[in-house]
Parts: C-alpha cells; structure tokens; sequence
C-alpha cells in the first residue's frame, strides 16, 4: 500500500512540475506580447486553492485533476471585452504573437529538457561503465565477433560514455536499418570495430531489453548475498532479516552471490524458504520467509523487500560519471533533448505506417509506474524521467492535431498565406475530428499499458 501511494504521489507530482512548465509558456509569452490571461490553471474540475490579487488581474488555480491545465485569455470569441481592454484581446493579436504564445508551450517543455540535462552533465551522472560482461553464443553480438572484457567506445558517431549513452545510441541507429559500426577496445588493449548487421538491430528496435536480444551483458560486479537495506512492512522484515545478514544457505541449497539468491526468490512466490544467515555478530540464524507475488514482464515473481548490502569501494571499477563543463554541458543538453525528439517522431512516424507496434506507447499506468521507480532511485533518475516525458509532451504538443498546439499553429500558417484566418466551421469540424483522434490515441496507450501489464 505505501508502495502505491509513493508512486501516485510521485506520478501527481511529475505531472504537476510539467504541466506548470507547458502552461507557463504560454502564460509568460502571452504577458510579455501584451495579452491579458484571466486565468492560469493547473488540473481541471472542482478548483482546490485559488489567488487573484484583484478582478482585473490572472486568477491562479489548482484543481482537482491533475491530468492536465490550461490558460484562459481574454478573447472576443469567448465572451464580451471591455472596450480598454481589446488591445490586450488574442483574437486582436497579429498571426505572429498568436502563433508565439501558442508555440510557447511546447517550446518550454523542451528547454525544461534541456536545463534538466544541461544540470546533470554538469553535475555529473553516474552511469555503469560500457564494458561487456559476457556475450551469448551463437547471437548477433557472438557473430558480430564480440567479445567479454569488451569496453565499448563509439556506437556509430556517438561515444560510449556508460552503458545509457551507448544503449540510446543502439536504440537510435536501430530505426535506420543499416549496418552499425562499434569501436570497442578488447581486453588487451587493442582497438577494434565490430559490425552489427542492420536488419538484425531492426528486428529488436522496440524491444525492451535490446542488449539481452543482441547477445550481450553488462559487465557486473560478483556482489555478496549480504543484505543491505529492508523495505518497511515487506517480507523480510517481517521474517526477521536484519541489514547486514550474510545469507549463507535457502532450503539447504548455498548461497554463494546476491544474484543467486535472487533468482532463487523470484522462483517461488507464496513458497516458504528456510533460510540460514550469519549475523554481523558472527551468530548464526534461521528464518522463514515467503516470498509476495509481483507481476514483472507479464510474468508472477516473487518478492521480499531487500535490496544488496555494497561493500564499500565495489563498484569504483564497474562506474564511470560522465561530467562536462558548463559550455559543454549545454551542448551535449541541447544535443540529448534534440536526439530524443527525433526518435520520438520517427517512432511515431513507424507506428502510423505499421513498421512499429503501438507497444511503444506508454499511457498513464506505465508512465505512473516508471515515476514511482525512478523516484525511488534518486533524484538524478527523477529528473532524468521529467526531462524524458517533458521532451514527450513537447513533441506531441507539436503535431499538427487541431485540437494540440501543433493545431493552432497550422491554423495560423494557413491564415498567413492565405489572408483571412481559417472559418470557425471549419475549425469546429476540425477540432472534433482531432478530438476523436486523441481520444483513439488514449485508448491506444491505455490498451498499451493494459497489455504490458497483464503480459
């Protein structure tokens, strides 16, 4: 239950930070061009808390559904204008204010991303370094002459600076369908370049888990079957674990790393396991414990609440933070956010014409799910998931459905060349047609999450 809770608390405040972000684009934009917003609202329905400092000035207001917000400015199609009032009227405004407000929105979801990563790269982002752990015999990567002990160094023309840098860098390339180049330097030194063959990387595009489907694994440390944290009111805790038990045998079966007994759990939900730990103390004890069923990539696994006790300086070999100045940084933000908007179009181009899945989609469940996991990760993985799903919202902000920005602005490309703005017909014949393709969208990325989660 508490897990539940953290994740919508977390889910509502992700929203919130973004939302805010979009509208205050247009809001900011509007203002400084001269246009009077009556109201800046963040949610919808029933309005929870509400400012104004008097009649003549915005109305701020939190509602009750965080799904979403808007800015309300005066607009003769809307209702009557005080005659002092009409200069700061949009509906007066030139095509190219209008269009500036409109774009306003996504264009501040976008610099969000970049400010988010622009503040990362200078702080710097502690990343797994790209060193290849083992490769799958008789996969692509075994074919393509991978080795483990591998350090990878370019993926096409982006650097390897950790295994998130050089999985983007597939995941991108792989859309192209072309042969891809890998620089990597062996275990001796020696630098060479492998070769993954196109029609390959486009056949795991849009799975999950690419690098497991090309062959390869991360290089890992061996970590000790030590526990090192425990989750409030979860199983273990409950059996009687303590941070720092060295689990030492399960059913009689030794535990020799973390990682078998692991796999050991996740095999048996709803079965007892008898466990013998040592104690900090050198004590030794026995214990009970039952892993909890979770749905995990469709499949029921079981579950205590323990994560793995580090020894200190483990991963000093296996980690790598990538750090630039603050020019550099700025570069490398803008470049990040760009690069992300392109995939993310040309996924959904792939999605329209059929070459990709609607599994690509993620609706409010997985979105919810991913912010509760990176909120619980730190507050690096937080900002890393806003920067992600703001880039998201700026994009689709962007296409040209009536009823998103994208929509307005064509409308207004219209009324530039042609003279006269587009008929209030047409655009209500328009907006419903966007309507209806939105709320096909939502049923999509809700059919999306649906079939994700039940596997």
């Amino acid at each position: 239950m508490d897990n539940l809770l953290f994740t919508i608390a977390a889910f509502v405040i992700a929203l919130t930070i973004l939302i805010a972000v979009h509208e205050f684009g247009h809001f900011w934009v509007a203002r400084r061009l001269g246009v009077m917003v009556t109201r800046f609202s963040i949610g919808f329905g029933p309005t929870l808390l509400s400012w104004q400092r008097n009649s003549e000035s915005t109305e701020y207001v939190l509602a009750a559904i965080p799904l979403g917000g808007y800015i309300k400015m005066l607009d003769e199609r809307e209702g009557e204008v005080p005659a002092h009032q009409l200069n700061q009227a949009f509906n007066r405004q030139p095509v190219w204010k209008r269009s500036a407000i409109v774009f306003a929105g996504p264009l501040f979801n976008l610099l969000f991303a970049i400010i988010a990563y622009w503040a990362i790269f200078m702080v710097g982002d502690l990343g797994l370094k790209p060193v290849i752990g083992s490769v799958a015999p008789q996969s692509v990567a075994a074919a393509a002459g991978f080795q483990a002990d591998d350090e990878l160094l370019m993926v096409g023309e982006q650097p390897a600076r950790s295994w998130e840098t050089a999985l983007f860098a597939f995941a991108v390339d792989a859309l192209d369908g072309a042969n891809l180049p890998v620089r990597v330097r062996d275990a001796s030194g020696l630098e060479q370049t492998r070769w993954l063959p196109g029609t390959e990387l486009a056949a795991v595009a849009e799975e999950s888990d690419m690098l497991h489907q090309l062959g390869l694994t991360a290089k890992r440390p061996q970590l000790p079957a030590v526990i090192g944290e425990l989750m409030p009111g979860e199983a273990a805790e409950k059996a009687g674990f303590t941070v720092g038990d060295h689990i030492l045998t399960a059913d009689g079966q030794p535990i020799a790393l973390w990682k078998d007994w692991v796999t050991l759990v996740r095999e048996r939900p709803n079965q007892a396991i008898a466990v013998e730990v040592e104690r900090r103390d050198g004590s030794r004890a026995t214990l009970t414990v039952t892993p909890q069923p979770t749905e995990i990539d469709g499949k029921t696994s079981g579950h205590i609440g323990a994560g793995v006790g580090i020894p200190d300086g483990l991963m000093n070999d296996y980690q790598v933070v990538v750090r630039y100045g603050a020019s550099e940084a700025l570069g490398q933000a803008v470049g990040k956010t760009w690069d992300m908007s392109v995939m993310m179009l040309r996924v959904m181009g792939r999605m329209l014409t059929g070459e990709a899945s609607v599994k690509n989609l993620s609706g409010p469940i997985t979105i919810a799910e991913i912010a509760g996991r990176t909120a619980s990760s730190g507050f690096d993985a937080f900002i890393k998931f806003l920067a992600v799903v703001s880039i998201s919202l700026g994009v689709l902000n962007l296409l040209p459905i009536p009823v998103l920005d994208g929509g307005h602005l064509t409308y207004f490309a219209i009324e530039k060349i042609k003279g006269t703005p587009v008929s209030e017909t047409i655009q209500q014949y328009a907006q419903t047609v966007g309507f209806v393709l939105l709320i096909g969208l939502m049923v999509l990325a809700f059919y999306a999450d649906i079939i994700r989660f039940f596997g």
